[in-house]
């Protein structure tokens, strides 16, 4: 490598740390150097992994130990509170870096486009999971009014919103949540959750330790039907996968587990129930959700399913889509609105004719859509590494800046120019240390339990100022 590359990250998720870190090492491994600047729209790093993930969930968020060392190396520069797009172009990024790397994710709610969607008391799932995780963008308020509820999908954002709306706040409270969360959910009428899912229990998109976990909620009872278990029988489909997925089979004999005898007698005092084959036609009431309308399914053999023109009406108050995530376009970059991804190949952006723009990348969800794993973002970021390497070394990579060569630090400055107030990784980490003080020092007087609340500190717009009262509240001044 004849020079160093600076490079810019967008996305301080899992996608963006990741391909941060496999380029830093390959790299540094060839023998080059490389500066790298991670951008976040939001004052703090991680993601969906800090903001999308139910906080009963501290395994899951084990993964934010592992990103935190990546960054916490000092080899990769945090500028948080930055919306590439808006407080700086993409183009403005292409004039100061080699090369400059999407990983935006999918943030908002795939559509479900059937009448009445749009009714008071239908949400999307992922704006539920970003007020039950603190995020800064959501009010703190939430509408817990109902009785029943009806959550639409069968993959484990069902069951996170599910297992949260159910659960008894004071179960929740030896994890991160924030208090005003606990709040809320203490004043929720809930007593029946209904999750459901257009394919047989066969086909469902969980993995085995959210769907075992909903049978260990204390004071809630898992109900499923027979009905739905007797209409998927015999479907080879499902029967093929069960004979060869492990993950499949534990599920299957997990589901298979919870079915009663007729007549059997659940005592909890709430309910979560599955249901299989329902596939949503039509979201009812007048003026606000009065119930949801679905058309009984059957399989076809192939793993898809099919209408059978019979259909019932479940009385809910509330429903909550989750049918998938989407991302964003960001402004100056082409976007595939049916695929919601950056169009790209390998990682490489293309343009409307399908041409790679020099040096613009995609990696994780924005580059492949909603789907998969933490081990697909890594092999996502590695594809999209390589290639970013492979245009380097043919020399395929813009020069930056003319003859003066590629700095980052000219954005810092462009950005101080317009008063935009960017986190640094040293900052978060003293808001982290503050926040964690608190949640030490905290106990909730109004709930008698042993465990401790960590209040997560919410972040208000850039031009308000800030003050953080004892109880971790904040206040505007």
């Amino acid at each position: 490598m004849t020079r160093s590359l600076n490079v810019a990250i967008v996305g301080a998720g899992p996608a963006g740390i990741y391909a941060g870190n496999i380029l830093r090492r390959q790299v540094t491994e060839a023998g080059g150097e490389v500066a790298i600047d991670l951008f976040e729209s939001l004052p703090a790093p991680y993601g969906l992994i800090r903001y999308g993930v139910a906080p009963d969930h501290p395994r899951i968020k084990g993964i934010v130990n592992s990103l935190h060392e990546m960054l916490d190396a000092g080899t990769i520069r945090l500028i948080g509170n930055v919306e590439v797009g808006r407080d700086v172009s993409v183009e403005e990024l292409r004039e100061r870096y080699d090369a400059v790397v999407f990983a935006t994710g999918a943030l908002r709610d795939a559509p479900l486009d059937i009448p009445g969607i749009e009714l008071p008391g239908s949400y999307g799932a992922a704006d539920v999971v970003a007020w039950y995780d603190g995020h800064p963008d959501v009010p703190r308020e939430w509408p817990l009014e109902a009785e029943s509820i009806a959550v639409i999908g069968n993959g484990n954002v069902a069951l996170d919103v599910a297992r949260v709306l159910a659960k008894h706040p004071r179960d929740l409270l030896t994890t991160d949540v924030p208090d005003n969360v606990v709040a809320g959910l203490e004043a929720s009428p809930v007593t029946d959750v209904h999750v459901f899912g257009r394919r047989g229990p066969g086909h469902v998109k969980f993995t085995p330790i959210e769907l075992r976990e909903l049978g260990e909620v204390p004071d809630v009872d898992v109900i499923v039907y027979d009905d739905d278990f007797e209409r998927a029988a015999g479907d080879p489909h499902a029967e093929a996968l069960f004979a060869s997925n492990n993950q499949v089979k534990v599920m299957t004999r997990t589901l298979n587990g919870w079915r009663k005898p007729s007549g059997h007698e659940f005592t909890a005092s709430r309910r979560l129930h599955l249901h299989f084959l329902h596939a949503p036609v039509e979201v009812l009431g007048d003026g606000r959700v009065e119930g949801v309308r679905f058309e009984r399914t059957r399989p076809v053999g192939d793993g898809s399913v099919e209408g059978t023109g019979e259909f019932v009406d479940v009385p809910v108050q509330a429903v909550y889509r989750a049918v998938g995530y989407a991302s964003s376009p960001v402004a100056g970059l082409p976007f595939d609105e049916h695929r919601a991804v950056i169009p790209n190949d390998g990682g490489r952006v293309t343009d409307a004719a399908g041409a790679p723009i020099p040096g613009v990348y995609a990696t994780g969800w924005i580059k492949r859509g909603p789907v998969g794993l933490i081990g697909h973002t890594k092999g996502d970021a590695l594809e999209t590494v390589t290639n970013l390497l492979a245009d380097a070394a043919a020399g395929a990579l813009p020069q930056a800046l003319g003859a003066a060569g590629p700095d980052g630090d000219t954005v810092l400055e462009l950005l101080e120019a317009r008063g935009i107030r960017f986190t640094t990784w040293a900052g978060w980490l003293e808001l982290d240390a503050h926040e964690r003080r608190l949640g030490e020092a905290w106990e909730p007087a109004q709930v008698a339990h042993e465990g401790v609340v960590r209040e997560r500190v919410k972040v208000v717009p850039r031009d308000e100022q800030v003050e953080i009262s004892r109880d971790g509240a904040l206040a505007l001044s």
